[in-house]
């Protein structure tokens, strides 16, 4: 069983901050070639290292990804600069408050294009290409891999952000649908579920307010926050054939939270 991503071809979208950024890395560190997509231009200079950025097996992309012509110049981006694409994961996370009885569609509507839709546009865009750099190759296992991250809010709402908590459910739905439209073509679809680990926004609320760091702790079994690498890990191995026979789940990242107490805003 190989855990190498060693030479295989990988976009991470999300990848200028937080736990987007902390996989792309983590990516490069073992060998992939990575292109670290976001929309924010001079978040990712500004994430990426002069010593990264002389790196030859990676490649940066600003624009968009929930406009369907930055999906398509961000794929030939990709095959411009390394000729095949062999794994996405689609870490782009938009998340905002709402009011769950305000009936203006407007935010939920958002949520449901950056966190839901875009991702499943870009898999579908990807794995069409995936589709046709296997043809002919009958001893191939694996063609390609797609990994979802979501949170925990996608199964236990949090009230003060319904609009983010139903799309990262229709996110994990996408993953399982795609996962079956997908198994014939040797192309596998899983998601990572997070829940107390250092995310971009966790980082921001504990700026505002640093006891929600000990609230965290105490609702997780195993007593600390993880960092975003932890996370990587889980989505190497999703993303290596090591995982050649998973397709369609959510595996859960959060300490054993899911386990303890109602999630909030903080988690996320």
């Amino acid at each position: 069983m190989s855990l190498s991503i060693q030479g295989k071809t990988a976009i991470v979208t999300g990848a200028s901050r937080g736990i987007g950024l902390a996989i792309a890395r983590h990516f490069v560190e073992r060998g992939a070639n990575v292109v670290f997509a976001d929309s924010d231009e001079e978040a990712l200079d500004q994430a990426m290292s002069d010593h990264v950025k002389e790196n030859a097996h990676l490649v940066k992309f600003a624009g968009d990804i929930s406009q369907k012509l930055a999906m398509a110049n961000l794929l030939s981006a990709t095959l411009d600069a390394f000729d095949r694409v062999d794994v996405l994961v689609n870490a782009h996370r938009f998340v905002k408050g709402s009011d769950p009885l305000d009936t203006d569609t407007g935010v939920l509507d958002e949520m449901m294009r950056q966190n839901m839709t875009a991702g499943l546009r870009l898999s579908q865009m990807v794995a069409k290409r995936m589709i046709k750099q296997a043809e002919g190759q009958t001893d191939v296992i694996q063609a390609g891999a797609i990994v979802n991250i979501s949170t925990l809010a996608s199964v236990k709402p949090v009230p003060a952000m319904l609009g983010y908590s139903i799309a990262c459910a229709a996110q994990e739905q996408a993953t399982r649908g795609l996962a079956l439209a997908l198994a014939p073509h040797r192309i596998r679809v899983n998601g990572v579920r997070f829940s107390s680990v250092m995310s971009h926004e966790l980082k921001c609320a504990l700026r505002e307010n640093s006891e929600i760091r000990d609230q965290i702790i105490a609702g997780t079994p195993l007593g600390r926050i993880a960092s975003a690498d932890e996370l990587s890990e889980t989505v190497h191995y999703l993303a290596s054939e090591g995982a050649r026979f998973m397709t369609g789940q959510i595996v859960t990242v959060d300490g054993g939270r899911s386990l303890a107490d109602p999630v909030t805003a903080q988690d996320l």
